[in-house]
């Protein structure tokens, strides 16, 4: 049984060129993820992404994209279930079609496969949060 670093997280870099909504969904996002009172990196990681969004009056898929574009790396359950579902749905795409995967969330499922994420998650259609499994004793 092969086990899944999950504590492994990439954080964005600060975006490089004049982005005005790029900046501000960086930075509110950095300065939230420092206040979220979580020893789990990936739930600090998805609730300061729910913040952001919420603060900016975004969709929360909106705010991941932007910050996987910024170069933010981590678990699967790192991330809320709507953007889980649009990268899912547009890996199985070609890059050349219309809804196709871009360069960042090429690099996204290539950080997946290289922290032994399950490959075949977005055929199961199952975008769960980070819960622990629960197990039926007799008894």
């Amino acid at each position: 049984m092969e086990i899944v670093n999950t504590s492994k997280v990439e954080l964005p870099l600060p975006p490089a060129r004049d982005a005005d909504a790029e900046m501000e969904i960086y930075a509110r996002f950095m300065r939230h993820l420092r206040m979220v009172p979580n020893s789990r990196m990936e739930i600090k990681v998805l609730s300061s992404m729910q913040f952001t969004a919420d603060m900016l009056d975004l969709g929360d898929a909106l705010v991941s994209k932007v910050l996987v574009d910024l170069g933010l790396r981590g678990p699967r359950c790192a991330f809320p279930a709507a953007f889980l579902e649009h990268v899912d749905q547009s890996l199985m795409r070609c890059g050349w079609d219309v809804g196709g995967p871009s360069d960042s969330v090429m690099a996204l499922k290539r950080y997946w496969d290289a922290i032994g994420e399950d490959r075949f998650a977005a055929f199961r259609g199952k975008y769960t949060l980070a819960e622990p499994e629960t197990v039926l004793v007799d008894g």
